[in-house]
C-alpha cells in the first residue's frame, strides 16, 4: 500500500489586522493536508503569508510532484524529506508540511508524541509572547492591556514611524516583559542603536532583526553595541545560514514553514547550541496544526514564539493546551492534534 496524499487550499482569517514594517494583511493563505497510509492519517499545514512567495497552487503542486509510490514500507523519514527537498528549490512551507504530516503519521504509528520519540521533556516548554502588530498607540495599548491577562510576555512589531509611541502606550498599560521584532524596518545602525537604548529603558528584553539582512556588517557592529540581545530572523532561514549568524547576531527565530520542518529545525537548533547562538521557536500566522508541530521541539528553544493559532478566527483544528502562559504539546500521538469535527478529514468541504 502505497500513501495517499490530499490538499486543501484554506484562508486564515486573523482577528485584526496584522501589520509589519513591509506589509499589512487580514487573512494568511495556508494549505492543509492529509497523508494517509494503512488506516493511520498524518496532519500537515503549509502557511503562506504573502511576502514570502507561495501560493495554494504552487503549494500544491509542489507536492503532487512527490513520488508516493518509491516510499516503501520501511522508509527512513530523513532520506524521504532529504529526496523531497531535492524536487525543487524553494517551496519551504510545501515541504514544511509534508514533513509534518510524515511525522504525524510516523508518531502515531508508533503511538507516542514526538516530542517522546526525541526523548524531550514537555514541562521545559518556555512561555510564549502574543504578538501585536504596528498599529495606533492607543489601540496597541489596549491590545497589550488585554493580552497581559494571559501572557507573561509580549511581542510588539516596530519599524514604523511610531514606534515610541506605541512602547509608550504599551507602558501605560502595563509592566509585562516586551520583545520587539523590527521587520528589517531600520536601515541606519546609529538610529538602530538609539533606539535600541531606548527601548532597553523600557523593559523590553530583545530585538529581531532591526536592520536588513544584507548589512551583515552593520548588523554585527549594532551587536557589539547593543544593550540587548539581536536575534536574526528574516537573515535565518535554513540550517546553512545558523554559521552565518554566529558573531553577528546572539540567537536566530526558526520556523517550521521557512525551514521545510520539523527534521531541519532541529538539525539547527543543534547548530545553534554548537555556536553558541540562543533560540527562538517561532512562527507565522497558522493553524494549530503547525503549532502542535513546533510545540513538539519547544523545550529546546530559549524564547517560544508559538500565539499563530491565537490570531487566528477560523482554526479548523482543536485548541493546544494553554497553561501560565505556554502554549503546549499534547499527549497524543503524533503532533498531537485534532479537527475540530472529528467526524470528517480537514480537506473535505470548504474554508
Amino acid at each position: 500500500m502505497t500513501f495517499e496524499l490530499r490538499c486543501k487550499p484554506y484562508t486564515l482569517e486573523l482577528r485584526h489586522r496584522f501589520t509589519l514594517a513591509n506589509s499589512s494583511r487580514t487573512t494568511t493563505p495556508t494549505l492543509l493536508i492529509e497523508l494517509e497510509r494503512d488506516g493511520i492519517v498524518g496532519y500537515g499545514e503549509a502557511a503562506m503569508p504573502p511576502y514570502l512567495g507561495e501560493t495554494h497552487a504552487s503549494a500544491q503542486a509542489f507536492l503532487e510532484r512527490i513520488e508516493l509510490a518509491r516510499i516503501d514500507a520501511e522508509f527512513d523519514a530523513a532520506a524521504v524529506l532529504a529526496a523531497v527537498d531535492a524536487i525543487a528549490p524553494g517551496n519551504a512551507a510545501a515541504k514544511a508540511a509534508f514533513d509534518i504530516a510524515l511525522h504525524d503519521w510516523l508518531g502515531k504509528r508508533s503511538g507516542q508524541p514526538h516530542w517522546q520519540r526525541l526523548g524531550l521533556d514537555p514541562r521545559a516548554v518556555p512561555p510564549t509572547s502574543f504578538t501585536i502588530g504596528i498599529g495606533e498607540p492607543d489601540d496597541v495599548g489596549a491590545r497589550a492591556a488585554a493580552a497581559a491577562a494571559e501572557f507573561a510576555v509580549l511581542k510588539i512589531k516596530l519599524g514604523g514611524s511610531g514606534d515610541r509611541a506605541m512602547i509608550a502606550a504599551i507602558r501605560n498599560a502595563t509592566a509585562i516583559p516586551i520583545r520587539v521584532d523590527v521587520n528589517q524596518g531600520w536601515t541606519d545602525r546609529e538610529h538602530a542603536l538609539r533606539e535600541i537604548e531606548w527601548l532597553a529603558a523600557r523593559g523590553v528584553e530583545l530585538v529581531e532583526q532591526p536592520m536588513p539582512a544584507t548589512q551583515i556588517d552593520d548588523l554585527a557592529w549594532l551587536r557589539q553595541q547593543s544593550p540587548l540581545p539581536i536575534v536574526a530572523d528574516e537573515a535565518v532561514q535554513r540550517l546553512a545560514d545558523v554559521a552565518r549568524a554566529a558573531g553577528v547576531y546572539d540567537g536566530i527565530n526558526i520556523k517550521l514553514m521557512k525551514c521545510t520542518g520539523l527534521l531541519e529545525a532541529h538539525a539547527m537548533m543543534t547548530a545553534a547550541r554548537d555556536r553558541g547562538l540562543r533560540i527562538m521557536l517561532g512562527c507565522m500566522t497558522e493553524t494549530s496544526c503547525a503549532i502542535a508541530a513546533a510545540c513538539q521541539l519547544a523545550s529546546l528553544a530559549d524564547w517560544a514564539d508559538l500565539d499563530g493559532a491565537l490570531l487566528v478566527a477560523n482554526d479548523p483544528f482543536e485548541p493546544l493546551p494553554f497553561e501560565d502562559g505556554r502554549v503546549l504539546p499534547t499527549d497524543r500521538p503524533g503532533i498531537g492534534v485534532a479537527p475540530r469535527d472529528n467526524t470528517r478529514d480537514v480537506t473535505a468541504g470548504s474554508p
